[in-house]
């Protein structure tokens, strides 16, 4: 019934930043957590970062720890991750989506956007 749709990728160079935004209505009351994975060619998808409905809770893979942020202010239907110091192996495709709760498997997400790409310009 929701479609979430990311955005916000783009080129950057290695120490830079970037935001991306995720489109998620309805976050605040739904119940979803929301998951933010990344996906490099010919690989599979990458666990970043997820945030508890309302946004109460906030986790961080180790890869990116300290350098991504998920802002706390996020209880409208749209929710943000502010990327930092951003190094050559994070140039990945972006994915958003919308998770009954704490999940190892993607596919029990009831909904992922198309991906946002974040590249590398050096």
């Amino acid at each position: 019934q929701v479609q979430v749709a990311e955005s916000g990728g783009g080129l950057v160079q290695p120490g830079g930043s970037l935001r991306l935004s995720c489109l998620a209505p309805g976050f605040a009351f739904s119940g979803y957590w929301i998951y933010w994975v990344r996906q490099a060619p010919g690989k599979g998808p990458e666990w970043v970062s997820r945030i508890s409905p309302g946004g109460g809770i906030t986790r961080y893979a180790d890869s990116v720890k300290g350098r991504f942020t998920i802002p706390k202010d996020t209880d409208k239907n749209t929710l943000y991750v502010q990327m930092n110091s951003l190094e050559p192996e994070d140039a990945d495709l972006c994915y958003c989506g919308r998770c009954p709760g704490i999940v190892v498997d993607y596919d029990e997400c009831s909904s992922w956007g198309q991906g946002t790409q974040v590249t590398d310009s050096s």
